[in-house]
């Protein structure tokens, strides 16, 4: 949902748009095709598919043979934190750009609504970006690509306002961390909770399908 709405936001500002979606080993295909389907109705320039097998490396109930917790309460760093991911991520996006010459990059990481994580800080983003100005080719000649997070310092609920202002279609977006084989969203999961708490909050009829 997050990218869904960041991608959104980018076309609003006037970018033009490539995806990128990663098969990093996650638990489902159902994200994947997720950002097919939102790819798709950006009428983004290009979608981009990268495997990065993630479930390799484990650690993570998204990518190893951990339970998802459901239920909230959970103290500290959760168990559904992948390891280095959004650091994986971005320098895949950073390759990408790159390559495209692009601009810009944008993540849907915010530090308001989040289960925890570290690298969704304005912190994380502030580093990565300094690895991009002098870890590439695009940096040393002086015009790295920036990285952009529109969401940073929204709550869920100032997520789902934004979507829906750009007309977003949430029914297509995928937040569950553990979806069912239907594609019916767990419902108990951290990423569940927050979801349904911010179309909630909004006071925006939420169209997810909950198992």
């Amino acid at each position: 949902m997050d990218s869904a709405v960041a991608a959104a936001w980018a076309r609003d500002e006037g970018y033009r748009i490539v995806t990128l979606t990663v098969d990093y080993g996650q638990r489902h295909q159902v994200e994947l095709e997720a950002a097919r389907a939102i790819s798709l109705w950006l009428d983004a320039h290009e979608h981009v598919v990268l495997a990065a097998d993630l479930r390799t490396v484990g650690g993570s109930a998204l990518t190893d043979a951990i339970d998802v917790p459901r239920g909230g309460g959970t103290a500290g760093i959760p168990v559904t934190y992948v390891p280095a991911r959004n650091t994986v991520l971005l320098a895949l996006a950073l390759g990408l750009a790159e390559a495209r010459r692009a601009t810009a990059i944008v993540i849907g990481v915010n530090s308001v609504d989040f289960s925890g994580y570290p690298d969704c800080r304005p912190a994380f983003l502030e580093a990565f970006a300094r690895v991009a100005e002098v870890g590439t080719k695009a940096g040393a000649e002086g015009h790295a690509p920036r990285i952009l997070a529109p969401l940073i310092d929204l709550s869920k609920a100032g997520i789902v306002e934004m979507g829906t202002r750009l007309a977003v279609p949430f029914a297509q977006t995928v937040s569950c961390y553990d979806p069912r084989t239907t594609g019916a969203a767990c419902g108990g999961c951290d990423a569940c909770r927050l979801r349904r708490k911010g179309f909630s909050e909004a006071g925006v009829a939420d169209p997810t399908e909950y198992a």
